[in-house]
């Protein structure tokens, strides 16, 4: 038998998807066979090579620019996706953000404000206008935000992103609930420490910590939290909502005495 496109004739919007994590994410999406709307802030040359990427493969995709820390931005990222995909969204992954060091004694209101719209506001801001669209569409749809084993974990120096991942595993609850009955799934996916190149020479200390407490012994993979997301988007979840799934090698089972 041919293999089976988990996402077949879906649409999807990642934010952030200009590279590492969001690019691993959105050619995944496009793997199993969505059409992925590739968002980036800036870095408009990069996320053209992620949709070029997409494109060579065989799919279908669209670069989408905005600044998610403002309201009217992600309204028209997610309106500008639903209508390059025929008027239909089916799935949201809310992956734009930051993750600055700052220590609390230190931080101003404006440091933090600023960590909290860029990795909290665009979520509910975005989810709620993709609600929009995929509550009046036939099989409604998923909305996946990424957040972080830091929700649960916190780091020196990354109290307010600590603390934003904490509220977006709590919106996600709270959207699954409330929007529930349009048929509109809403979940999280918490990464571990994921690599990138040049991150072993400018954190040796780190990796090899990483490495020792993960039970399989690795970093991950955008991959990794790409196949999390295709999973949660796909119909092998269409009984999950609410659900923060952990992809980090299993650094949080163990123990901390």
């Amino acid at each position: 038998m041919p293999p089976v496109s988990l996402l077949a004739g879906q649409v999807a919007l990642v934010t952030g998807a200009s590279g590492g994590l969001g690019r691993g994410i959105a050619v995944r999406l496009a793997e199993e066979g969505a059409a992925v709307a590739v968002h980036c802030r800036t870095a408009v040359d990069a996320a053209h090579d992620v949709a070029r990427r997409i494109e060579e493969s065989g799919g279908r995709a669209v670069v989408l620019r905005g600044d998610l820390t403002d309201e009217e931005a992600c309204a028209r990222v997610v309106r500008e996706a639903a209508d390059w995909g025929g008027g239909r969204l089916t799935a949201l992954v809310n992956n734009a953000g930051v993750q600055p060091v700052r220590e609390l004694p230190g931080m101003t209101a404006a440091e933090w404000r600023a960590v909290v719209d860029a990795n909290l506001s665009s979520v509910f801001a975005c989810t709620q206008a993709a609600a929009e669209i995929m509550r009046e569409q036939a099989g409604g749809g998923s909305v996946t935000h990424i957040a972080s084993i830091e929700a649960r974990q916190p780091a020196p120096g990354h109290a307010h992103y600590s603390a934003s991942k904490a509220a977006v595993v709590m919106h996600a609850r709270s959207a699954a609930l409330e929007y529930g009955p349009h048929g509109i799934r809403v979940n999280t996916v918490s990464p571990g420490l994921i690599d990138r190149a040049g991150l072993a020479e400018d954190w040796p200390e780190g990796v090899r910590r990483w490495r020792a407490a993960a039970p399989t012994g690795r970093l991950g993979r955008p991959e990794d939290v790409g196949d999390a997301c295709v999973f949660l988007a796909s119909p092998l979840a269409s009984w999950i909502t609410g659900h923060d799934l952990v992809v980090d090698g299993g650094v949080s089972a163990r123990p901390t005495w």
